[in-house]
């Protein structure tokens, strides 16, 4: 599983920021143009709420875990990159931490 929780991670930073360069290279880097982009009809706001909602319940399980890996470098690729890069990354690193390839990651 770990082999699939790192060519996760990869292909989760890596499609996210083709769009991102994408919208930046056509718009610029407009912060507030983006955001507003983000909720720019019920189909994207409703994408937009349910990453918030996924982040905020990954940021508490990692907060809650007493022998995961650290949280912070995993909320540093939530907010820069996304969940679909941050969530198989920290599995990834739970797994190595554990020393086995389960799917459990403890």
């Amino acid at each position: 599983m770990r082999n699939f929780y790192l060519a996760a991670a990869i292909l989760g930073a890596v499609v996210p920021y083709a769009f991102f360069i994408s919208f930046f290279l056509e718009s610029g880097v407009d912060v507030q143009l983006f955001v507003a982009a983000l909720f720019a009809n019920g189909a994207a706001g409703g994408f937009t709420a349910d990453i918030l909602i996924s982040s905020a319940v990954f940021w508490t399980y990692m907060f809650s875990r007493r022998n995961g890996p650290k949280p912070w470098l995993f909320i540093v690729l939530n907010l820069s990159i996304g969940l679909s890069c941050a969530l198989p990354a920290y599995l990834y690193s739970a797994a190595r931490h554990s020393g086995s390839s389960s799917t459990d990651p403890r």
